[in-house]
């Protein structure tokens, strides 16, 4: 069952054992992640030198769900762009927090940011929960 919809912050915080890793794992298996989200973290670990194939398969050895980026997703991540564009959040980031609305979950993220974006339940893996 899933408990959380990861952002690529935490998974790569997790990947590369930094601080924040174990309130990530705690939400494993069975979290979900982005398509959108997953880019970004193929993306951050191929220009750390990472082979896109050894990428895929340390995110798959976490036991991630992947969740393909629909029109649903893509509505609601337009809508808080006027929302979150003072924040400098990301497509990612809002894709990242239009699945977690959707599916009723907490989004986890190292980005204190997101702490600004209204009815948004997001978990800080470097602090608190913020509703």
């Amino acid at each position: 069952m899933s408990e959380a919809v990861l952002d690529a912050s935490a998974v790569l915080t997790l990947l590369l054992g930094e601080p924040g890793a174990d309130k990530v794992q705690a939400t494993l298996p069975g979290a979900l992640i982005s398509a959108v989200n997953l880019a970004e973290v193929i993306s951050k670990l191929c220009e750390r030198g990472m082979p896109s194939d050894q990428a895929a398969l340390a995110i798959d050895s976490i036991g991630v769900e992947i969740v393909a980026f629909d029109g649903e997703q893509a509505r609601l991540s337009g809508e808080l762009r006027p929302l979150t564009r003072i924040l400098g959040l990301s497509l990612g980031d809002r894709a990242c927090l239009a699945l977690a609305r959707l599916r009723n979950l907490p989004a986890i993220t190292a980005d204190v940011a997101w702490a600004g974006v209204p009815d948004c339940r997001v978990i800080l893996i470097r602090g608190g929960e913020l509703e």
